[in-house]
């Protein structure tokens, strides 16, 4: 039991930190997670609705992404630079700075 409430927690605080954030201004998000879950760690339906909020988040960024991936009438620019900085990134190279003046 205690190896899936730490299961729990750390997918939990993974989405949080993966969608939320993690800079100091979004720290209380975190802080909030983490107080709450120390709170009633031993209650078996706060850890399903741990669960069930970590799958949501997950989710919710993932149909976000599915529907701005589809959408054509968007202006992608900006996602395509993130796509492309990935591939990139993955074989260990960086694109470069694009001149505005």
């Amino acid at each position: 039991m205690s190896s899936e409430v730490a299961r729990v927690y750390r997918d939990l605080l993974k989405s949080v930190v993966k969608h939320v954030g993690k800079e100091d201004h979004k720290s209380h998000f975190t802080d909030f997670v983490k107080h709450e879950f120390r709170k009633n760690a031993n209650s078996l339906d706060k850890l399903n609705l741990a669960r069930n909020y970590a799958y949501l988040l997950n989710s919710i960024h993932s149909h976000k992404e599915l529907l701005f991936s589809y959408n054509i009438a968007v202006d992608r620019t900006e996602e395509m630079k993130r796509v492309l900085g990935k591939s990139a990134a993955s074989v260990g190279l960086r694109l470069p700075e694009v001149y505005q003046p």
